[in-house]
């Protein structure tokens, strides 16, 4: 199978998490236009993304919410799993790291990173925290490949390029700062202001 684009996985990952509540209801099986329902898409857009990876639903019962959901796990996790560091474990990354673990068994998150030695080796939100004395180590010795990188704004593009130097292949980006990253190396930017005027910007337009 060729690389699937960028919106197409996003919205797997959204597929597999409303199945995986279906599961919870006891729902064997759904239909397209009910699992686009939940989303707010169009039951085209399900269909098509689903064809998109092989899969097609049975006839008079939709979709087999367990094989949906396993082989949507083999599209998106690697099959050795991959392990996760949170790099600056401030409020945000705390909240991520709470959040974040145990919620899917290909992805760990072994790791967080900060200059605060207050923080530099305890257990935080259920991780331990390491000091950037020991990034390169750590990175290594754990074999980390992704980063979520919730620093101060002023050191982001340095503390992401030593990760990228140090052996990290993917980035979340939090920050406020726009990164650069070398080929082969994956960067998903998030912008929690552009988010929330995106929000503005529709309940403005509801007044109306």
């Amino acid at each position: 199978m060729n690389t699937l684009p960028g919106k197409t996985i996003e919205r797997l990952s959204e597929y597999r998490r409303t199945l995986l509540a279906c599961l919870d209801e006891n729902r064997n099986f759904i239909y397209s236009h009910e699992l686009a329902g939940r989303l707010h898409i169009t039951a085209v857009q399900v269909r098509r993304d689903l064809m998109l990876i092989g899969y097609a639903g049975r006839h008079k019962k939709g979709y087999d919410v367990k094989e949906l959901v396993d082989k949507i796990a083999g599209i998106i996790d690697s099959e050795e799993g991959m392990n996760v560091a949170i790099i600056g474990i401030g409020n945000l990354g705390r909240a991520l790291a709470g959040y974040f673990k145990g919620k899917r068994s290909k992805l760990s998150l072994v790791a967080s990173f900060d200059n605060d030695p207050q923080k530099i080796n305890k257990v935080i939100s259920g991780v331990k925290c390491y000091s950037y004395q020991d990034f390169e180590r750590i990175i290594r010795e754990l074999s980390i490949e992704i980063a979520i990188l919730t620093v101060p704004a002023d050191h982001a593009r340095e503390i992401a390029e030593e990760a990228v130097r140090f052996g990290i292949k993917g980035i979340l980006n939090f920050t406020t700062v726009p990164l650069n990253v070398p080929s082969g190396v994956y960067l998903e930017e998030y912008d929690m202001i552009t988010s929330i005027e995106k929000v503005s910007y529709f309940v403005k337009e509801s007044r109306l």
